[in-house]
């Protein structure tokens, strides 16, 4: 089989309209609910979503969530008013920065940063960052990177510790906006929308009860490569779909593939094509611009962060089932992150 991007065309008419159609069935007749809440980035994914959910409900039965903190960039409550705008959907702007003050988030983060940087203080930035698995086989041990008030730029490996207390405080950030949400959504009588697209389900590259969860998801089983055919489709504004794939989640700017992913999404996408469809990794090299090497270790790390995704998928485990009291779930079971 050969490989290359038109693997992943779709006829992405078709793809909206059954999106919708099936949004509607789980929506309306599986949850019982009127409409949909969707947190909405001013990134691709959550545009798509919203775009989405207006086609499948109507604009009207859609509020769209702008959930900006400290360090968010300006850009992205700009761009999030844009996309809204672009499918006639009303917003809420809720400022979290007081919720993630109250629950120590930014102290956490701080403390942790210090025990690297002892001198961190008012007016440093920062953000995490790993190493390029193009360039070895990587431990996948990450480093931080601060910038001082002075412009000069320091780098430090990461200590478990430092690295486990930073995320953990940084996932406040998407607990606390996935709260929201869901006040939102039962104020309204509504469900919430949950965005990532199959790169980020089947990788886990989300936050267990934050962004991880929802009550539907309608973009995980499309490559993010798809994502933007369907972004086109629906009529995302191009700002948003020029916009390089960010994380928004630390003070200096920082790429999605520089945070946690091996390659630039487009050659990410097809590398997870070609490992889902049986394609040796030295077949794949080629068509992916990369040696065998290379395309061995591109297969192994996403390998390894389906292992880590499993825990993410996993529902709450029960000791013994409970007769008539929700979904059946097998002993030790949940969906194990390969979308």
């Amino acid at each position: 089989m050969r490989l290359s991007p038109e693997v992943l065309r779709l006829d992405a008419g078709e793809a909206i309209a059954s999106i919708s159609r099936r949004l509607r069935s789980i929506v309306l007749d599986d949850l019982r609910r009127r409409g949909a809440v969707v947190g909405i980035s001013g990134g691709i994914d959550s545009a798509v979503c919203a775009g989405l959910c207006a086609r499948a409900f109507g604009p009207e039965r859609v509020t769209g969530l702008l959930m900006p903190e400290r360090h968010s960039s300006p850009d992205s409550l700009r761009l999030g008013r844009a996309v809204a705008d672009a499918f006639g959907i009303a917003t809420v702007v809720e400022e979290i920065a007081g919720a993630l003050e109250g629950a120590g988030c930014y102290r956490r983060q701080s403390e942790a940063i210090h025990s690297v940087f002892p001198d961190f203080g008012e007016g440093w930035k920062y953000k995490i960052v790993l190493p390029s698995i193009l360039e070895g086989d990587r431990l996948n041990i990450s480093r931080l990177v601060v910038e001082r008030p002075d412009g000069i730029t320091l780098s430090e490996r990461l200590p478990s510790s430092a690295y486990l207390q930073l995320v953990a405080a940084t996932n406040f950030k998407q607990r606390v906006r996935k709260t929201m949400e869901y006040y939102h959504a039962d104020r309204l009588n509504y469900a919430v929308c949950g965005t990532p697209n199959r790169l980020e389900y089947d990788q886990g590259f989300f936050v267990k009860h934050g962004d991880g969860a929802a009550d539907f998801k309608p973009i995980a089983h499309l490559y993010k490569s798809q994502v933007f055919q369907l972004a086109e489709a629906l009529g995302v504004p191009e700002e948003v779909r020029r916009r390089p794939p960010t994380t928004d989640t630390f003070s200096l700017p920082q790429t999605q593939e520089e945070f946690y992913w091996a390659l630039p999404f487009d050659r990410l996408d097809l590398c997870l094509w070609a490992l889902n469809n049986g394609i040796a990794p030295e077949e794949a090299a080629g068509a992916l611009g990369l040696t065998p090497e290379q395309a061995r270790r591109v297969y192994n790390d996403i390998a390894a962060k389906r292992r880590v995704a499993h825990y993410l998928h996993m529902p709450p485990l029960l000791v013994e089932e409970v007769p008539g009291a929700g979904p059946r779930t097998p002993a030790g079971g949940g969906n194990g992150g390969n979308g």
